[in-house]
């Protein structure tokens, strides 16, 4: 006999949601992470008493009501709205794309006039097959708005031009004739008040976690002790890389306490011309409508991955598809192994999609007493 019925390598938002989900029906479980603290890349520290995302922004939004209240039973959620704003070369404009933007750039105020603008601008350089992101980006939203609010922000996150950039990268872009702020269209919306961290406590209360375990450098051990593994790192690397390495963007921080009550007015500032270095700063306060007499801000800095750093952003271009898909050949025949989440399933989760896959994954594999 197994020691545990399911060995769970990471602690974050999916393997929190599968501990969660075996324990109600009555399994034993042991959940292992090689970071030394639980949640993931959702993670939140109490800085000055401000929560930090210490990961980058999280903004739990969806529209899935089952997901929504599952979430709801681990944290109270406050009431935010993501409302970044622009800054490009010290102007200020609203995102999404909106009334606010069109009449900052063009001084239009009804949507029929920003409209014609922008249709304007696409037929005078609208391509019929784009072969690239700028192309595709100039035939969504023209070049007034591409330029400014697009080009900078999307050559840094990727660390390529977007001449050199696959046009399905983007394939739509969120553009709203109304004066609304509001990023998200989903119906519900908000961050856990006191941060991600005691919401992912909560669902792993009453299971066994170990921290700073690396599942990989004891695999035969932690195999060993559980009927059944959920992996949740990368999946080319479980395989030894044995195909070769899948491409990731990686991102670095830069947080600094600073000694005033407001930097910047918003939780999330982004850069987007290209020769600044970041893509956003983020005032963590702002998250919570935090009154503290000190801040707490984070700059972001995409960069190239490379094998040892946190990889977040698959690069889901058609050689790296075809590349997992080799791996993911390989973990069907896995047996008693389940690959999970961002990493595990090389796929770009949002949060409410993550909590979505593993309430799924819970039912397809744990079977009920």
């Amino acid at each position: 006999m197994k020691t545990y019925d399911y060995l769970i390598a990471g602690a974050g938002l999916f393997g929190a949601v599968f501990a969660q989900e075996a324990k109600k029906a009555g399994k034993k479980c042991l959940v292992i992470d090689k970071r030394e603290h639980i949640a993931g890349n959702i993670y939140t520290r109490e800085v000055e008493g401000i929560q930090v995302h210490e990961y980058g922004a999280h903004i739990f939004h969806t529209s899935n009501r089952e997901v929504w209240e599952y979430v709801n039973k681990f944290a109270e959620f406050n009431r935010y709205t993501n409302a970044p704003v622009a800054n490009y070369k010290g102007e200020i404009y609203n995102m999404p794309f909106n009334m606010n933007t069109f009449h900052k750039l063009w001084g239009v105020v009804t949507p029929q006039e920003a409209k014609a603008k922008i249709e304007e601008q696409k037929k005078a350089c609208a391509v019929e097959h784009p072969k690239n992101l700028e192309e595709q980006a100039v035939n969504l939203v023209g070049t007034d708005v591409y330029t400014r609010l697009v080009k900078g922000y999307t050559e840094k996150q990727w660390g390529r031009r977007a001449t050199e950039l696959p046009a399905f990268i983007i394939r739509r872009l969120p553009v709203r004739f109304t004066y609304d702020n509001n990023y998200f269209d989903d119906n519900y919306q908000g961050i856990p008040m006191g941060g991600y961290t005691g919401m992912i406590e909560g669902m792993l209360e009453g299971t066994e976690v170990r921290l700073q375990e690396n599942f990989l450098e004891k695999r035969e051990y932690y195999q060993s002790l559980a009927e059944t593994v959920i992996y949740t790192g990368m999946i080319d690397e479980y395989f030894d890389y044995c195909f070769g390495e899948l491409e990731y963007r990686s991102l670095r921080f830069e947080t600094e306490i600073l000694e005033e009550e407001n930097y910047q007015g918003n939780a999330v500032v982004n850069y987007t011309e290209y020769e600044i270095p970041y893509t956003r700063i983020i005032e963590h306060k702002h998250f919570e409508y935090g009154t503290q007499p000190k801040t707490v801000i984070t700059r972001e800095y995409p960069q190239s991955w490379q094998k040892g750093d946190e990889p977040y952003y698959p690069m889901s271009d058609e050689k790296n598809i075809k590349l997992y898909e080799k791996y993911q050949e390989l973990a069907r025949r896995e047996g008693n192994v389940i690959f999970g989440g961002r990493l595990g399933q090389y796929k770009y989760f949002d949060m409410d999609d993550t909590v979505e896959a593993a309430l799924q994954c819970a039912r397809e594999h744990i079977k009920q007493p």
